[in-house]
């Protein structure tokens, strides 16, 4: 007997490919009824019914807009992230609730929503958005509803088998960022020769130093401790050249070997707060999400004032690097402001000089 999932045909659809012989093409508005979201602000009386965005629930209600299988999808903003709901809820003003007909699985059309190419029909680029009409007019491939069904369960059980690891990686993987810490942070304070006379540091969240570790402020280690700016956006000329520009997303917690931006030899004449800071060189993240990363330079390059630069040092470059990696969450932890955390020049040598009292001035070269 032949087996009809033997014979393929063309979907005719280029992000789809292939499909069985028997499978259906038609738009996804023949399938599900596509509905708006609207503003839960008349429903705040009462903290019942989640409310439900792009990233899931955000807030509750005392109302809800639908109750069951349902699949969410982005109008503005996030587009491209459907979501599978199932029970009371309320869908806000910035997003399509789709309801699914009887020939329709509606953990199917999740899966399948999955795949929809949402760049292909966004209207903006600045703030994407998805009308109902091209959501619904996109073509798609449906099998019968029994097959659907059970590709949802084989889906629903795979991906959950996928998570499952995914979520035993991310353990993994905190677990070692925590071990290479606590790995930093006993050679640079205790050193490597588990033998040696030890002596309380002053300092307590460092402890115990070797007793023959001298102690030194981070300021005079460096010979240069300093800082750069932005050239205005609205001069193009600004930004074409060959000179490195360092912003803190380069700072990548190892070495940098390029950076994403360059600026001219005019602006760099122009801004007074703009030198070259000749590599090799560590830079200190000091506002926003990667605030505290650390990196030493192995190229030459100006940087904007979200970075901090020490250069010129007769100290080893990589055992001060281990060393202010080591007082990282301190770092974060003196980082002041909300929106956008910010650790100051002055903060960085303040601190750092406390956690420098165990910088070793002999054998330095020693660490690798």
């Amino acid at each position: 007997m032949e087996n009809r999932y033997d014979k393929y045909k063309d979907s005719g659809i280029a992000w789809i490919g292939e499909i069985p012989e028997h499978w259906e093409i038609t738009s996804f508005k023949r399938k599900i009824t596509i509905n708006n979201g609207k503003d839960y602000k008349d429903f705040l009386d009462a903290e019942i019914y989640p409310v439900m965005g792009s990233g899931g629930c955000f807030a509750y209600c005392s109302n809800y807009m639908y109750d069951g299988e349902a699949l969410l999808l982005g109008r503005k903003g996030t587009i491209d992230k459907p979501l599978y709901v199932k029970g009371k809820f309320w869908a806000v003003d910035t997003m399509f609730y789709a309801i699914p007909h009887a020939n329709l699985d509606c953990k199917f059309a999740y899966y399948l929503a999955l795949m929809f190419p949402f760049n292909l029909y966004s209207t903006s680029t600045s703030l994407p958005s998805l009308t109902q009409t091209d959501l619904g007019n996109i073509l798609v491939a449906f099998p019968f509803l029994s097959e659907q069904q059970s590709i949802a369960t084989y889906l629903d059980q795979k991906c959950g088998e996928i998570d499952e690891l995914i979520t035993l990686q991310e353990e993994m993987i905190t677990k070692l960022q925590s071990y290479k810490q606590s790995v930093i942070t006993e050679a640079v304070t205790k050193g490597l020769d588990k033998n040696v006379p030890l002596k309380d540091s002053g300092i307590e969240w460092i402890g115990n130093t070797p007793e023959h570790w001298n102690k030194n402020k981070i300021i005079r280690l460096f010979g240069i401790i300093g800082s750069g700016t932005t050239p205005k956006s609205s001069k193009e000329d600004n930004y074409i050249g060959s000179v490195n520009w360092i912003q803190s997303g380069d700072i990548n917690g190892g070495y940098i070997e390029s950076c994403k931006n360059t600026i001219s030899d005019t602006a760099l004449k122009e801004y007074t707060t703009l030198k070259i800071y000749k590599a090799p060189f560590i830079i200190v993240a000091m506002y926003g999400a990667s605030v505290g990363n650390i990196s030493i330079s192995n190229i030459d390059g100006c940087v904007n004032q979200a970075c901090c630069v020490m250069n010129e040092t007769k100290q080893n470059f990589k055992y001060l690097f281990y060393a202010m990696n080591s007082v990282k969450k301190y770092l974060i932890y003196k980082a002041e402001g909300g929106g956008q955390p910010n650790i100051s020049q002055d903060k960085i040598k303040k601190h750092m000089a406390a956690y420098s009292s165990s910088l070793r001035t002999t054998n330095h070269r020693q660490l690798p």
